[in-house]
């Protein structure tokens, strides 16, 4: 067993030498730069890999995902391959995310991707949190075959046994590849093998099912088999009877006193308050992380007074843990978040260092953390923005839905607030609409814009008519869109969220003009109103940025220099829009229209998103539509496109993965 496992770490060895030494395949040279194809990468993933993992690492959906039978153990993942206008070469583009502080990024990147990743020549130490942009190898096809998968060569590999696994010939593949003596490749090299059809089948998202009531099965298959049924044939069955009623009893017991302890722990109203609480979206349960401490966990609820809280590690000097007094016993309607102490925070945050800063919020910024061994975002506030943090913290215990970022926990020292957030892996939408190749991003296809606006769509119909008390955003923007691993968009940042007040004109709520500029509907500029109908002014802008790839706040140069002209996009769009009458003249538009799409959109389906934004735009708030109707337009558009995607399957030129439902 020792020798064997000898030989693996020398032939991994061996491997990553030759990986790190050179790239002996070079990318594939290519001359039109506006070029784009379906590709698909062949990855062997490891044991701890997981769906979520490798979405993560490629930058895709899962049914941009499937599976190779026959136990080779490999996956093919589907990427948008494009001609680089710098280099002249195929590739598509990732992020890595570094998951550990040992070693250095370039070593990790090689590892992790098994020579698919043109890796730049650098030595920089792996810092945990830190994002990656990566290019990974993949070609399109001369038109004689749909698709070009890379592969990387693996030891017992051969021409002869790929062109069999894959069903080509051995002669496309030298063609493609220029190999002229087949028996001359290296484990190591990359190669592209032709292919006609998606390879692989569907990921199995639920592997195996519960097994069927029965007996219990033996211990193994193998070697405990045979005695665990003769063992089984000379039990008393008045033993077996005895056992299962000790069995009964004793689970019967145990039910009786968790109930118990429940109730004598958490507060008496919880139950009436989870009894009232019926609107069906609203039945989530905290993420609780793993090991927790500090509050009494039954189920949904976390269930402690903030004077009872206490250290039980026995090293309460080193791990203080403080409590605004603003957080009183009554302070959260429904679920109280789980506090963290300051030390474990600044140590999930590398002492609030450079590398893990992601951005600012509107009351302060927020940076990545490692918190008991989950991924978190962390928001650090100043103890003056107490008020902020207050109302944060009331909505985000009140709301719950996937496509808002969930609340994790809390903590607080003399002088700062944090909020613990779920960490959303590919930042915001405005990262990926507004220059996304300098910022190391994917250009997002079409449906994956319709999908992400749909999801936020979503999120704001839940805060404006699914929860018991009903809430205006009030800073819905691009930079307030995050996306998870999967792309799938999240509403967050809700530290300005008002409740919306009912009176005899409709719902209102009178408060100062608060935020950004651009986003702001011209009722609310003009008197401090602010409805729902303001969100969906927000969310029309918010529509204009995904087709236009710009700024809500556009930037141009006067007569001179010195006076820089600031005009919104929803005035830009909507003077577009008045010289374009319907779907057929769209072209009109086309020079506002994001040129990262690459004219690779169904033109009726961009014309009713237009159409939709500009009714979101609307000066009357009362012509605008509400987010009920927002979310069924965007369905039906999305279903469009998908079928219009459909139709491209036969030429590859299919830019997307699956859609997900909901």
């Amino acid at each position: 067993m020792g020798f064997v496992r000898t030989q693996i770490l020398i032939f991994v060895g061996i491997f990553l030498f030759h990986l790190v030494c050179s790239y002996p395949t070079p990318p594939m040279n290519c001359t039109d730069t506006t070029r784009l194809c379906t590709s698909y990468l062949a990855f062997r993933p490891q044991e701890n890999q997981t769906l979520a993992v490798i979405q993560s690492m490629f930058d895709v959906l899962p049914g941009d995902i499937t599976v190779e039978g026959n136990n080779h153990g490999y996956v093919f993942i589907k990427k948008n391959c494009s001609c680089l206008s710098t280099t002249k070469n195929y590739a598509t583009n990732t992020t890595f995310t570094v998951k550990s502080n040992e070693g250095n990024v370039h070593d990790m990147v090689l590892g992790a991707y098994y020579g698919l990743a043109i890796v730049p020549n650098t030595a920089r130490k792996a810092k945990v949190g830190a994002v990656v942009s990566l290019r990974l190898f993949c070609g399109c096809s001369s038109g004689l075959w749909n698709y070009l998968m890379s592969y990387v060569m693996m030891e017992g590999d051969t021409l002869g046994s790929l062109a069999s696994r894959f069903g080509v010939s051995m002669d496309i593949i030298e063609k493609v590849n220029g190999i002229y003596n087949p028996d001359n490749v290296t484990v190591g090299d990359l190669y592209y093998i032709p292919l006609n059809s998606v390879p692989g089948e569907p990921y199995p998202v639920e592997i195996g099912s519960p097994p069927a009531p029965g007996p219990a099965p033996p211990p193994s298959v193998d070697s405990f088999s045979a005695d665990y049924v003769n063992h089984k044939a000379h039990v008393p069955y008045g033993w077996i009877l005895g056992s299962s009623g000790f069995a009964l009893a004793f689970i019967v017991l145990s039910v009786a006193l968790c109930i118990f302890l429940r109730r004598s722990c958490c507060f008496t109203e919880v139950e009436r308050k989870h009894a009232k609480d019926l609107d069906g979206k609203s039945s989530h349960k905290f993420h609780i992380l793993p090991k927790p401490s500090f509050c009494c966990a039954s189920g949904r609820y976390m269930c402690c007074k903030a004077g009872d809280v206490k250290q039980t590690n026995g090293d309460s000097s080193n791990h203080q843990i403080t409590i605004p007094k603003a957080l009183g016993a009554d302070v959260f309607d429904m679920e109280k978040p789980v506090v963290f102490t300051y030390d474990e925070i600044t140590f999930a945050t590398d002492e609030f260092s450079d590398s893990r800063l992601l951005g600012h919020g509107t009351y302060g910024s927020v940076y990545f953390g490692l918190l008991r061994d989950q991924e978190v975002a962390i928001k650090r506030m100043t103890a003056t923005k107490t008020k902020e943090f207050m109302s944060e913290m009331k909505v985000m215990c009140k709301v719950h839905h996937t496509n808002l970022v969930e609340l994790i926990g809390y903590a607080a020292s003399d002088d700062e607030l944090f909020l613990i957030c779920e960490y959303a892996q590919k930042g915001s939408l405005k990262s990926h609409l507004h220059d996304p190749q300098n910022k190391g991003h994917t250009s997002l296809s079409w449906i994956m814009r319709i999908q992400i606006a749909l999801d936020a769509a979503r999120g704001l119909e839940y805060i404006h008519e699914h929860t018991r008390t009903h809430y205006v955003h009030r800073d819905i923007k691009t930079s307030n869109i995050l996306l998870d691993g999967a792309f799938r968009a999240k509403i967050s940042d809700f530290g300005l969220a008002k409740l919306v007040g009912k009176t005899c004109d409709g719902e209102a709520s009178t408060t100062k003009v608060v935020g950004t500029y651009g986003y702001l509907a011209p009722e609310y500029l003009s008197n401090g109103l602010a409805t729902t109908k303001s969100d969906v002014y927000a969310f029309g802008v918010v529509l204009f940025e995904i087709i236009s790839g710009r700024e809500a706040i556009i930037r141009t140069e006067g007569m001179t220099m010195k006076n820089p002209e600031r005009r919104s996009l929803a005035s830009i769009m909507l003077a577009a829009l008045r010289s374009t009458p319907d779907s057929m003249s769209i072209s009109s538009m086309k020079d506002y229209i994001d040129p990262n799409m690459m004219d690779l959109y169904p033109h009726d389906c961009l014309y009713k998103m237009s159409m939709l934004a500009k009714q979101c735009v609307d000066d009357d708030p009362i012509l605008r539509p509400d987010m009920k109707q927002v979310v069924i337009s965007l369905s039906q558009i999305l279903l469009s496109s998908v079928e219009w995607e459909a139709t491209l399957a036969g030429n590859s030129m299919v830019f997307s993965g699956l859609v997900q439902g909901r």
